[in-house]
């Protein structure tokens, strides 16, 4: 291997598993290898757990790198890049890992490859702290569309912590040029829909995560439905509600867990939209602006949009992807409040 690799320490900033995936994914795009210590230094179980391997291995191969270090726990990863190759993957986690973040390591080097690439990722399609599959299907490609990446998303099976089982496809298009983004507000929502959903649970789960959502989301005003659905598998709960906001509907979820009542399912999900619906100046939702930005550092021109609040996932990203390439990425506002995120 050669030496000349960045240097960068993973337990920087949130100190978490996106600056392993932001590392693998601009190391294949730019052709830069990488040399990552403290993996993961500011988690409970720190170094590399399966979901984060896989993504390891996932970008591996899809851009032919060579490869130090990727063995479960370990906290050092070197990484040299190779030559991209689109195609036909097919990656299984073995645990209920989140498919999402997987997916979110590959697609961008996949779609500036030059030919359409088909994914199948077994594991977990909803998992704690990770965007859902509803969320990738309804906000994120929302929001990848607009930057001129078209990928379609698909769940063969739903998979839940911590059984996982879950299966995501994904087909990527193949993206000639990605366009910047200027979004001076988000236009807020005048209707919510949504589902409350069970795989392996009794329906009265469903039934009550649905009935709180509507009684505590009575008093925005706004006309509302949320159905009930219930999954093959399991076990697992989840509540999603959908925004109708634009450029792009916006969702949030809550997941049931072990002892959790189907009330705080409920509540946490609510307490999400709320927040969204009452802010002064209506902006792009937490996890799409920490989404969107790796995309929009590879893209043509300047793009500037409103956050409705800096995280410290958003500040960690925004300093790995300096690392890699050569953009002017300024985010005022404090970590905590609503802020304005600026690419030049």
């Amino acid at each position: 291997m050669s030496h000349a690799l960045l240097e960068i320490d993973g337990s920087f900033g949130e100190g978490g598993g996106q600056i392993l995936r932001t590392s693998l994914a601009l190391s294949l795009i730019t052709g830069k290898g990488f040399h990552l210590r403290n993996v993961r230094a500011g988690r409970s179980k720190p170094g590399l757990q399966p979901q984060h391997l896989m993504c390891v291995r996932a970008a591996a191969t899809i851009g032919q790198a060579q490869v130090r270090g990727a063995s479960k726990g370990s906290t050092e990863l070197h990484v040299e890049p190779g030559t991209i190759v689109p195609g036909k993957y097919h990656f299984a986690i073995g645990t209920a890992g989140a498919t999402s973040l997987v997916l979110h390591t590959v697609y961008l080097p996949l779609a500036l490859a030059g030919a359409a690439s088909e994914l199948t990722i077994d594991g977990g399609t909803h998992v704690r702290a990770c965007p859902c599959f509803h969320f990738l299907e309804t906000t994120w490609r929302g929001y990848m569309k607009l930057l001129s990446l078209n990928i379609d998303v698909k769940m063969r099976r739903p998979g839940f912590y911590p059984r996982g089982g879950g299966l995501l496809q994904a087909h990527i298009e193949p993206c000639s040029g990605l366009r910047g983004l200027r979004l001076d507000q988000i236009t807020p929502a005048t209707r919510i829909t949504g589902f409350s959903a069970v795989a392996g649970l009794p329906e009265h789960i469903a039934r009550r995560q649905a009935q709180r959502a509507s009684k505590r989301l009575h008093g925005l005003g706004l006309p509302m439905h949320i159905s009930e659905e219930i999954w093959q598998g399991g076990l697992g709960s989840v509540l999603a509600l959908i925004l109708n906001s634009q450029p792009v509907p916006t969702m949030f979820f809550a997941l049931g867990e072990r002892g959790k009542p189907a009330e705080r399912v409920a509540d946490e999900a609510v307490a999400q939209v709320v927040r969204f619906q009452e802010a002064e100046t209506p902006a792009m939702d937490e996890h799409s602006a920490d989404q969107v930005l790796l995309p929009l550092a590879m893209a043509d021109g300047p793009s500037q949009f409103p956050v409705s609040t800096i995280t410290s996932h958003l500040l960690t990203n925004a300093a790995v992807i300096r690392q890699f390439v050569e953009r002017d990425i300024q985010i005022d506002g404090s970590e905590g409040e609503s802020g304005l995120v600026r690419i030049g």
